[in-house]
């Protein structure tokens, strides 16, 4: 026949394919049996009906092929269970790399045409959610953590090998992750804010430290809050930590310096309090030598008087007052003052007077400064006065030191120029005064531009060197009843009474000049700087020293803003300034 080559190619096919194919199940076995006495009794019904002579031939023929019918459909069923069996072993094996999460497949090698393409798109899906998953996982700096109720760590960031040096393999491998990262000291605590926790608190902020693989300790800052159930049940707790270690390190040196600042103080304490009883001592043995002791009798004659209060009123050492009318001693006495009228008033007053310890000053022509205090001296029982007490000091070192005081306290040590303190109370004297006479006050809010790279790599010598010129080339621009401040650091102002916003404005461009136009060689190279300034105007642009101060200061922060090396004028109302003026000297020339 010539049907049988076909025939015979598609059994071959089928015996490779069964060859290949496993064992049919008991389904499929049973639908081929089924198969072979269906073809079989059909074929034996047709011989029949066709022949009658010859029919057993016929039928013999047609049970052959429905043989070779049967086991074809037997062979194609097993096929497809076998299909089916690659298909289910490709989806587990899917399914097993999302888990493991190491090797995402990108297509449908050994699907089939005739799988289910959706779920493979499902699968594809979810694959590149976990990737991106696992993305933000390692991109987590801080430390996350998932724990059940019962505490045992579900997952954890990847983040903890940096802070604690185990991996996340490690943190889940152990059946007690506080006492495996969970400084000993912290671990108790730790479970009291799971407890809270799991006892109804919402979240619990709290601070602990974790132990390093290396032994070593870092701080965290921990938020721990509950994880509910669709129910309202606790469904497991979520740790978040950041590394605080940095910190905690400054605040430990903040403490050993306040530490140490009290111990200090009180060392200081305890030697101003021995100073203290020392300078007693020394006061009482400087009064009998350094203070001028004159005293009277009740006629009005030098009864006593010490070497000092020779030396004091330009007496010779040798002179001898004793029995000298008051009146006569102070007539001698009378041509050192400056005002000589006014000492022999002075001292009418104070004989006019029993009782007054008020000490006066008499300023002489030497430039010295005395002071004088008198009191009657009770003598007897009867309560009758003896005489009278003259106590003279010469306190012309201590005016000195009071005024270099005063200087220190008003004035910058480095630049000689006024402080914050003095620029605060001038500020305010003329606001005061521009109120009395609904005058203006302005304000000019100066900082540079590029002085912390010249401190910081040419040191602070180069710095102090680059202020104190500063100080000098702007303060030769400053008039007399202006006032140039430094505030700190490199932030300066300019106090000016009486003024308006054009004559500022001209103010600060020749400042801005000025400053760019400094030149400074440090280490063999070239070093400039420029100036961003701010303007304000009372009571244009602020009712108050603060306010006018603030907006000043914004000024001057819209300036370097604005490209810096340039002044700004603060804008009307409280809005902060809009830029109403800013003129970049660099770009005008």
């Amino acid at each position: 026949m010539t049907s049988d080559s076909p025939m015979r190619r598609h059994d071959q096919d089928a015996q490779a394919h069964h060859a290949a194919a496993p064992p049919p199940d008991g389904s499929a076995a049973v639908a081929g049996a089924f198969g072979v006495v269906a073809a079989g009794v059909a074929g034996l019904v047709l011989a029949l009906h066709l022949a009658a002579d010859d029919w057993w031939l016929t039928s013999a023929a047609l049970l052959a092929a429905a043989a070779v019918s049967g086991a074809l459909a037997y062979r194609h069923i097993a096929a497809r269970c076998h299909v089916r069996e690659l298909y289910r072993l490709q989806v587990c094996k899917h399914i097993q790399l999302l888990d493991d999460a190491n090797a995402l497949p990108s297509g449908r090698a050994f699907a089939p045409e005739s799988a289910s393409r959706e779920m493979f798109e499902r699968i594809e899906a979810a694959a590149r959610q976990l990737r991106l998953l696992r993305e933000i996982e390692e991109g987590v700096h801080g430390l996350e953590a998932l724990f059940d109720p019962a505490g045992r760590l579900l997952w954890i960031s990847p983040s903890v090998e940096r802070l604690t040096g185990y991996s996340p393999a490690d943190c889940l491998a152990t059946d007690a992750p506080v006492d495996f990262v969970v400084h000993e000291s912290d671990r108790a605590y730790c479970r009291k804010m799971a407890a809270q926790i799991a006892a109804g608190s919402r979240a619990e902020d709290f601070e602990m430290r974790l132990v390093r693989r290396d032994g070593q300790t870092r701080w965290v800052a921990c938020h721990l809050r509950p994880l509910g159930g669709e129910n309202g049940a606790l469904r497991g707790l979520r740790l978040s930590a950041e590394d605080i270690h940095a910190r905690k390190e400054t605040e430990y040196k903040l403490l050993e310096t306040v530490a140490e600042l009290r111990r200090s103080q009180a060392l200081r304490e305890h030697y101003l309090s021995r100073s203290r009883d020392e300078r007693m001592r020394l006061t009482a043995l400087l009064n009998v030598i350094r203070l001028g002791i004159l005293f009277m009798d009740r006629d009005h004659r030098v009864l006593y008087y010490n070497r000092a209060m020779l030396e004091m009123w330009g007496f010779q050492p040798e002179e001898n007052l004793i029995g000298v009318r008051d009146v006569v001693l102070h007539s001698r006495m009378a041509h050192l003052p400056v005002d000589p009228e006014a000492f022999l008033a002075h001292v009418q007053e104070r004989l006019g007077q029993r009782d007054n310890h008020k000490t006066g000053e008499i300023p002489l022509r030497d430039g010295r400064i005395l002071t004088d205090a008198s009191a009657l001296v009770e003598g007897g029982p009867d309560g009758a006065d003896i005489g009278r007490v003259w106590i003279y000091e010469d306190v012309t070192q201590a005016r000195l030191t009071a005024q270099r005081l005063v200087q220190m306290a008003e004035r910058d040590p480095l630049t000689d120029l006024f402080n914050r303190r003095r620029f605060h109370e001038e500020l305010d004297r003329a606001l005061a005064n521009a109120r009395r006479k609904s005058g203006r006050t302005g304000l000019v809010m100066i900082d540079l531009d590029g002085f912390k790279p010249i401190n910081d790599e040419y040191g602070h010598q180069a710095g102090d060197e680059v202020l104190v010129t500063l100080a000098r080339t702007v303060g030769a621009l400053i008039r007399r009843d202006e006032m140039f401040c430094r505030l700190g650091g490199d932030e300066f102002a300019v106090l000016v009474p009486d003024t308006a916003a054009q004559p500022l404005q001209e103010l600060a461009r020749r400042i801005v000049e000025a400053i760019a136009g400094l030149r400074f060689e440090f280490g063999g190279n070239a070093v400039s700087l420029t100036a961003s300034l701010g303007i304000a105007v009372f009571p244009e642009h602020a009712a108050n020293a603060e306010r006018l101060i603030a907006v000043a200061d914004e000024a001057m922060y819209f300036s370097k803003a604005s490209g810096r090396n340039r002044w700004s004028i603060a804008g009307e109302g409280a809005g902060g300034p809009v830029g109403a003026a800013s003129q970049n000297i660099l770009e005008k020339e």
